[in-house]
């Protein structure tokens, strides 16, 4: 066995012994993740049975069916607060210090924050979409395209995990970082995941139409509800990509910084 293969096995047992300090802290702190769960759900609910007859013109149809898809969205959104918090706190207390000189892989504690967050997000999202299920969300989509649906969501996750660790790492403490990921929080409602963009006034619905979570919203209701999706999917991609790979260098590039 090569010297590469040994590091690359200590990378892969080194990130999953991260995984479950993070599964482990998340089981014994369970407030932040339940709050990150929930909130979604109440929101998915007030909008639906609140404003939802009011909006329900706007969306041509059921509004539950418009809704779902775009409020799925809110927890990869809502997640990058948790995952923000959780870097600081390490950080800020003098983990990442005593790992730098443990015999592990430095970047095992980042990729571990992925991986727990991706899993908290994803059970978070089937939770959410067996609510939406209950009080009447019927999407027309068969088993391919609910699997393409939660692989998407699964990106959208990973790439927006990646820049809260960033935002986490530049936090100087726990109280800055819940509040860094404000904007990615915000995003979902400044798209068209509530209402038809058309339906906004011109600077705002300009925003919207730009801005990541539209084009990843109407691609998740094409799966679901079967709308046209044009390139909406491409769109979705490529925006997940520029994430993904932005917050992972800026990650990666503050990080050693901090532990050099």
């Amino acid at each position: 066995m090569t010297t590469k293969t040994v590091r690359r096995d200590h990378s892969f047992a080194d990130t999953m012994t991260m995984l479950r300090r993070n599964i482990t802290h998340a089981k014994r702190y369970p407030s932040m993740t339940f709050s990150i769960i929930i909130m979604p759900i109440v929101l998915l609910l007030v909008f639906n049975y609140v404003f939802g007859g009011a909006l329900e013109k706007s969306s041509g149809g059921e509004y539950i069916d418009y809704l779902a898809p775009g409020m799925l969205l809110l927890l990869p959104a809502y997640m990058t607060v948790s995952v923000a918090v959780s870097i600081a706190t390490d950080a800020s207390k003098g983990i990442v210090n005593r790992f730098r000189v443990m015999a592990i892989s430095q970047s095992s504690m980042l990729t571990g924050h992925v991986l727990g967050a991706l899993i908290q997000a994803m059970a978070g999202i089937t939770v959410m979409t067996g609510v939406a299920l209950l009080i009447g969300f019927r999407p027309d989509a068969d088993v391919v395209e609910w699997v393409a649906a939660f692989g998407l969501l699964a990106l959208v996750t990973f790439a927006f995990v990646w820049l809260a660790i960033a935002l986490g790492l530049l936090s100087p403490n726990a109280e800055s970082a819940s509040n860094a990921p404000f904007p990615i929080v915000m995003m979902p409602f400044l798209g068209s995941g509530l209402v038809a963009t058309d339906t906004m006034p011109v600077g705002l619905r300009q925003f919207a139409e730009y801005q990541p979570f539209t084009p990843i919203t109407e691609t998740l209701r094409g799966l679901l509800m079967g709308t046209e999706i044009g390139v909406n999917g491409w769109v979705s991609l490529a925006w997940c990509a520029v994430i993904a790979g932005g917050g992972f260098l800026w990650s990666k590039s503050i990080f050693r910084k901090q532990t050099r």
